[in-house]
């Protein structure tokens, strides 16, 4: 399972089914990739669930005692707490700073290059959103070092996941993770205390000042470190979700240049040059096709973390004892050729609402339950805007000979290698589809 969890799940499934009880002394752990009883899980049973203790305890030398930590009643005081912050109307008002950010980003990209660096463009565009929409300031020169910090953090959580216990941070082989954490830290320290600087009458209205009023207001109950605890999962869930979902969608973009081009048609004809704003984002429903087939491809978090029932449950004709895990690897089931015909292939078409549905429970990105992704409003019309705007400008090609990137599962899906595409102005493409 470390080596490759993803291939070993899928062995399993094909040679065991949708209910696999796996016997990891002293647990007892079923991976589950039948979609009505993933989605009777997570709905009907959330309240029985707790995450497995120790994927909080890794995840909590990173985000501290956070939304994405919390469980029970603390987690749904911090739910409540945040959610006004990623709530329909407020996700309206930040587009055109989405906009505006990509814009900027936009007009400092090369109109020509042969080996454009995708992946790292698109990780700084979203930590300069999610820093420009949260905090209300900026990512700066720290987008660089920022990136690998979380790169190297990611993959030392993962590796932790497969052992018992974890060595302190101070022993001298964790040295990358000190470092990631301590810039990290710094980066989010930085925009609280500029933000302490200033008179509360001139705090802008964003997610930071009101984690600042409850500290205000009872500093018992929300100190600052739980401000940034807060904070911190912000920026990491934040931009993570966009940057891998668009680095996916890029390469299904650039391997497919028809869908590429009926794409770009469709924002030329809705947009007609001008910068998309909330109200568009509706009616581009081809290019949202094009993300979400990209998500069922490339989903940024593949597996969930895995349950725990605290009481036993019943699921479908199933019956589960008390302390069973429960894993639910998502990616199994976005590829299941009973529910997505030619799985591996990238066909939008699947999400026009023109032919079967996949059964509910099939094609779920953001999780489900309670616990769905909190900022997965945010991400979509995020990525929506970005989408648009670079296929205004832009065309992305693969370079000849170019081999379907290996995604590989650090907490997040990602290309084993820094994507890098065939960059060129779009007003030098046709937008004509064979056909």
């Amino acid at each position: 399972m470390s080596g490759d969890l993803l291939g070993t799940l899928s062995e399993w499934q094909a040679a065991y089914g949708d209910v696999v009880h796996l016997r990891i002394w002293p647990e007892h752990q079923v991976v589950l990739t039948d979609p009505p009883l993933v989605r009777e899980l997570l709905t009907r049973h959330h309240d029985a669930l707790v995450r497995w203790e120790r994927g909080i305890r890794v995840f909590s030398r990173i985000h501290g005692r956070s939304v994405l930590i919390a469980e029970e009643l603390e987690w749904r005081a911090k739910r409540r707490t945040l959610q006004p912050s990623f709530s329909a109307r407020r996700v309206q008002a930040l587009v055109p700073t989405v906009a505006a950010t990509a814009a900027e980003a936009m007009a400092r990209w090369p109109a020509e290059h042969a080996d454009w660096p995708v992946e790292s463009t698109f990780t700084s565009l979203a930590m300069d959103v999610i820093l420009r929409t949260m905090f209300s300031g900026a990512i700066g020169d720290d987008a660089r070092r920022a990136e690998k910090a979380v790169h190297d953090l990611m993959v030392e959580a993962t590796a932790e996941m497969y052992w018992p216990a974890s060595w302190p941070d101070w022993v001298p082989w964790r040295r990358s993770k000190r470092q990631g954490l301590k810039l990290l830290h710094a980066l989010i320290d930085r925009h609280i205390d500029a933000r302490m600087k200033l008179a509360p009458e001139a705090w802008p209205d964003d997610m930071l000042t009101r984690l600042l009023e409850l500290h205000r207001q009872d500093s018992a109950a929300w100190p600052l470190a739980a401000v940034r605890d807060e904070c911190m999962t912000a920026f990491l869930a934040g931009h993570e979700t966009t940057a891998a979902s668009l680095t996916w969608w890029a390469w299904c973009m650039a391997a497919n240049p028809a869908a590429q081009n009926l794409a770009r048609r469709e924002v030329r004809e809705k947009l007609g040059g001008r910068t998309p704003d909330a109200g568009d984002l509706a009616s581009l429903t081809y290019l949202a096709q094009t993300l979400q087939e990209s998500l069922r491809l490339h989903p940024t978090a593949p597996v969930l973390l895995t349950r725990r029932c605290t009481r036993p449950i019943s699921l479908g004709a199933w019956q589960f004892p008390a302390r069973t895990l429960f894993m639910i690897p998502l990616l199994l089931m976005h590829h299941d050729p009973r529910r997505f015909p030619e799985p591996r292939a990238f066909r939008p078409e699947r999400f026009a609402g023109s032919g079967p549905a996949a059964p509910r429970g099939a094609f779920m990105p953001f999780g489900d339950g309670p616990r769905i992704c909190l900022g997965q409003h945010l991400a979509l019309s995020e990525m929506t805007t970005i989408a648009a705007m670079l296929l205004q400008r832009f065309a992305l090609t693969a370079p000849e000979s170019t081999a379907p990137p290996r995604p590989v599962f650090n907490v997040s899906l990602r290309p084993e290698r820094p994507l890098q595409l065939k960059l060129s102005a779009a007003a030098n493409v046709t937008d004509d589809v064979p056909g």
